[in-house]
């Protein structure tokens, strides 16, 4: 495929590099293959949450031998199912049932979702296969509390996690210990059945227990790091849950629990697999790619200060990189909502901040999207920045600081026409940034 030139399109160019790096993070049936172990002497049963769940399972029925039994159930986010697979569905030409619930707040249709996937888990023998495909997004999408913990409690904290800044890995601390199917309570749910995990990594590191909260991995995490996250983040509990985690009632299956027996876990796709795809897509155009790091976190506007000052010291002084070069990071940032009212994500808040610390440098060109095709929860991937972009902004009387001060960066994005919008994308490896220096 011909990448368009960075000379004549740089916005073209630029979504070039993120179309590859998305589609480096599609989990197609050969790939699934590489992963699958032999049909079992018993049943084999899959079960899955995340953003790329309804990719996953179209792969894995379509690579599953056909004259094997295979059935299950996977919840992705609304409107991510492959069309494909989809109409197959409702032909009941599919062998596994993919369902539909809210991402990131948590809705009842995730409850009954994960409600009846660790139904589904119960009761299997030693001699049964479970294939579980986990993708980032399960976290919310596999919504049933546990124990002592109501489902508008498990929303209400959900909530403010995601408004408090807090990183994914201390979000999923605490959903992990407020979850009866999370932080390995699936596999145990499944025992004695042996388990094969399938990821797809939107975590920083691409830890297994982190991605999607582990639902089939051990907990590394403890109910006492939870309560450190809660406290950290000033985010108030109610005295049940309080008591439960501070008793201990709500730890987690831990590494070395014998209910991990024989189990296997394997990284379909991964951020570093993608920005890979997206720097050989540049450096086939003649472009040098230079990759800083795929595991980048913090507020979004304070690494887009430093990814800008990075771009001003290529375009001024050559340094570290000559130019022309294109500079790509992945990860995951945060966003401390202040303004509940302003519109976007973590992609737009990056690129606002980034405007802002450019101030128009000439040559400088940048996009950030989240590969699942939705930042935030808005329509867009992501957006563009340009070396005009504030100039353009100021003659329609647009204030890029005050829109970031309202964490409003959709509404100005959305004024310039510099939105990118993909539609689901069906898979998610996170943040993607790529900015040109030309």
């Amino acid at each position: 495929m011909q990448t368009p030139s960075p000379r004549d399109d740089p916005r073209a160019f630029l979504r070039a590099l993120f179309d590859a790096a998305v589609a480096q993070a599609l989990p197609g049936p050969a790939r699934l293959a590489d992963f699958l172990p032999p049909p079992p002497r018993g049943r084999t049963l899959v079960l899955g949450a995340g953003k790329a769940g309804g990719s996953m399972a179209a792969a894995l029925d379509s690579a599953w031998p056909a004259d094997a039994p295979l059935s299950g159930l996977v919840v992705t986010r609304y409107d991510s199912v492959p069309p494909a697979f989809a109409a197959a569905q409702a032909r009941g030409a599919t062998r596994i049932e993919v369902v539909e619930a809210a991402h990131p707040v948590p809705d009842e249709a995730g409850r009954r979702a994960a409600a009846r996937i660790l139904e589904l888990a119960r009761g299997l023998s030693a001699d049964d296969l479970v294939v579980c495909l986990i993708s980032g997004g399960a976290s919310s999408l596999l919504a049933l509390p546990a124990p002592g913990v109501t489902f508008a409690e498990k929303q209400a904290i959900n909530g403010a996690l995601l408004k408090s800044g807090a990183a994914i890995d201390e979000m999923n601390c605490v959903r992990k210990h407020l979850s009866a199917i999370k932080g390995g309570r699936l596999a145990a749910a499944c025992a004695p059945a042996r388990v094969v995990t399938l990821l797809v990594s939107d975590v920083p590191g691409d830890s297994p227990s982190v991605i999607g909260s582990g639902p089939t991995v051990p907990d590394p995490t403890t109910c006492a790091d939870a309560l450190a996250v809660l406290g950290r983040h000033a985010i108030a509990v109610p005295a049940s849950i309080r008591a439960g985690l501070e008793s201990g009632t709500l730890e987690t299956p831990k590494p070395g629990d014998p209910v991990f027996a024989g189990h296997a876990v394997h990284l379909v796709a991964t951020p570093q697999q993608s920005l890979d795809a997206a720097a050989e897509r540049a450096r086939a155009a003649g472009i040098d790619a230079h990759i800083l790091s795929d595991e980048i976190e913090g507020e979004s506007r304070e690494v887009a200060k430093a990814h800008a000052a990075l771009a001003r010291q290529i375009a001024r002084r050559g340094q570290p990189f000559a130019r022309p070069c294109v500079v790509l990071s992945g990860g995951e940032t945060t966003v401390t909502v202040r303004n509940k009212d302003g519109r976007g994500g973590r992609a737009g808040e990056f690129l606002l901040g980034c405007a802002l610390a450019l101030q128009g440098e000439p040559g400088v060109w940048a996009l950030a999207a989240d590969t699942d095709g939705i930042d935030g929860v808005e329509s867009n991937a992501g957006a563009f920045v340009t070396p005009d972009t504030l100039e353009r902004a100021h003659s329609l009387a647009l204030s890029g600081r005050d829109h970031l001060d309202r964490n409003d960066a959709y509404s100005f994005f959305a004024r310039l026409g510099d939105l990118l919008v993909t539609g689901p994308t069906f898979t998610n490896v996170n943040d993607f940034r790529a900015i040109l220096i030309q």
